[in-house]
């Protein structure tokens, strides 16, 4: 069974031999799937608007690929991968051959996988740029900046995992437009405990335990955009974070974010093992998107005892 997941800001398609479970909760790692990924930079930003060959060179620089691959019981077994530039953003898997271009494929094993590509300098057929084609198929033609859909295609074993990661490309069609800063969690506590990144912190007991990040408010962005009018639009960045771990669950399972009277969420969650396992060590992942294409991840590790 294939089923098409968006959670966190991630467009998942999902499929395998089995059929997901309806018990089944997105914090609680079980099985093979991609939990984030990212670009470095997460966009491109050319130095003006015109058509030059250096906007035209700036646009085409290297970025690096980044994507968190679990596999919690693939014990090590190989990941075979295909990331391909795109056009369509509504073509999830990327299928339509004649709007598509192979940046990487290759194999590779749970964990972080990084590539460096060029997606701005792909081409189609008969050396039409594919970002030419990426506003042919915008409805806005680029107004809101070039999003390129890059789609990387994963599969371990009989599972085939699909996901969808839209590239920004821009020039400074107002005053005050800056190139997006990746987001990064600078550090989390549970029950008000620094979690150290290269130790496993000891928990002992059946929670449930208050998990937090340490304060973000002032590394969110301010960040101009252009309006429809071409004016300038002054926006703040809201960041959400998904929190996932191979033991129990989370809640909430997302946090952060914004409501529609502007009010935003606090980082707070609560992990609770399930009654009746055994003492072992459990990892955790955090993945933060800042709403506008930049996202990062971090990885911790418990060992929890009853």
């Amino acid at each position: 069974m294939k089923a098409l997941l968006k959670y966190g800001g991630l467009a998942l398609l999902l499929g395998a031999t089995a059929c997901v479970d309806v018990e089944d909760q997105p914090s609680r790692v079980q099985d093979f799937r991609v939990l984030g990924v990212a670009t470095e930079p997460p966009e491109l930003m050319a130095s003006a608007c015109e058509i030059t060959t250096q906007t035209l060179d700036e646009l085409s620089e290297e970025v690096t690929y980044r994507t968190l691959l679990v596999d919690p019981k693939g014990e090590g077994r190989p990941i075979q991968y295909t990331l391909w530039a795109c056009a369509d953003t509504e073509d999830r898997r990327c299928e339509n051959t004649a709007n598509r271009v192979l940046l990487s494929e290759g194999s590779t094993v749970a964990g972080e996988l990084a590539v460096n590509v060029r997606p701005g300098a792909s081409t189609l057929a008969e050396d039409v740029p594919l970002l030419q084609r990426v506003q042919e198929l915008d409805p806005y033609r680029g107004l809101g900046g070039l999003r390129m859909p890059l789609v990387l295609r994963v599969q371990a074993g009989d599972e085939v995992v699909y996901a969808q990661k839209l590239m920004v490309f821009w020039c400074p069609a107002v005053e005050g437009m800056q190139v997006n800063v990746q987001p990064r969690i600078p550090g989390l506590r549970v029950d008000d405990v620094a979690w150290p990144e290269d130790a496993p912190l000891e928990l002992r007991g059946p929670g449930p335990f208050v998990v937090t990040s340490e304060d973000v408010t002032a590394l969110q962005e301010t960040y101009v955009v252009p309006g429809l009018r071409l004016e300038a639009v002054t926006l703040r960045e809201s960041w959400e974070m998904s929190w996932h771990t191979t033991l129990g669950e989370f809640a909430p399972q997302e946090t952060g974010g914004s409501t529609f009277g502007g009010q935003e969420g606090r980082h707070r969650t609560e992990w609770e093992p399930p009654s009746g396992a055994e003492a072992q060590e459990v990892t955790f992942w955090v993945v933060v998107r800042d709403g506008r294409g930049g996202s990062s991840w971090v990885v911790r590790r418990a060992l929890w005892s009853p």
